[in-house]
């Protein structure tokens, strides 16, 4: 399966891994129990995968978990990697005091409803230079990692919404999460995983069936304009 998709971990406990295909249709990719997130567990979820024929990932979104980080660089090295902005902007408030200006965050947010990344750099640059003295510890913990939350730029302009967070897997999560509040005890690991499948496979039948998520021909046509430059380089 060609994919490019968006990867991210559940509360301790689970795995998730979904993709969009080059039909630009959703699909439930894995769902895993799993005891640690550790970079061997993701790594097998991974490997798991491409056993199962998926290849040709161009594309990976996740939170900044380091064992998935790892995992993803290993077993799928030619993927372009883009951390969830909404997860960034979330670590970010570990770096403000309590009772900080309101603005900043905002400010820092705007970054990413830019036209391209030369607008993105310009107003970091500029979110920088205004709030650098106030919150020099945010400033020097955004200036050290921003960088790896800015990727989806690499993407023509009608993908960014979708795939510069990890929001299309975080609503699946909760589905779950509130169907398996209904039965709250299970008798083992198995009945939840089979349970947590059951709804898997309905989701993604659901979205097979759907309108196209994303309409792909904008990153086809990028692609063959990347080719041509190539050409005529050469």
């Amino acid at each position: 399966m060609k994919s490019a998709g968006g990867w991210h971990g559940s509360k301790p406990g689970g795995a998730g891994a979904i993709g969009i295909n080059w039909e630009g249709r959703r699909n439930v990719l894995a769902i895993e129990l799993a005891g640690r997130e550790s970079a061997s567990s993701w790594k097998e979820l991974l490997v798991g995968l491409c056993k199962r024929s998926l290849n040709g990932v161009e594309f990976v979104v996740s939170d900044h978990h380091a064992g998935l980080r790892r995992a993803i660089q290993e077993v799928l090295p030619e993927a372009v990697w883009q951390r969830c902005y909404v997860h960034f902007l979330r670590n970010a408030l570990d770096y403000l005091p309590r009772k900080a200006d309101d603005d900043c965050l905002m400010e820092l947010r705007w970054i990413y409803d830019r036209r391209n990344l030369e607008e993105a750099r310009q107003d970091v640059a500029a979110w920088l230079a205004k709030w650098g003295k106030r919150y020099p510890k945010l400033c020097s913990w955004v200036e050290d990692n921003i960088a790896e939350t800015l990727s989806f730029y690499r993407l023509p302009r009608q993908h960014h919404k979708n795939l510069k967070s990890t929001n299309m897997l975080e609503r699946l999560m909760e589905e779950f999460k509130r169907r398996t509040l209904v039965v709250r005890i299970f008798p083992n690991a198995a009945a939840c995983l089979r349970l947590i499948r059951a709804l898997a496979v309905e989701m993604h039948e659901n979205w097979i069936e759907a309108m196209q998520y994303l309409n792909m021909e904008p990153l086809l046509e990028q692609k063959k304009d990347a080719l041509r430059r190539m050409g005529d380089a050469a």
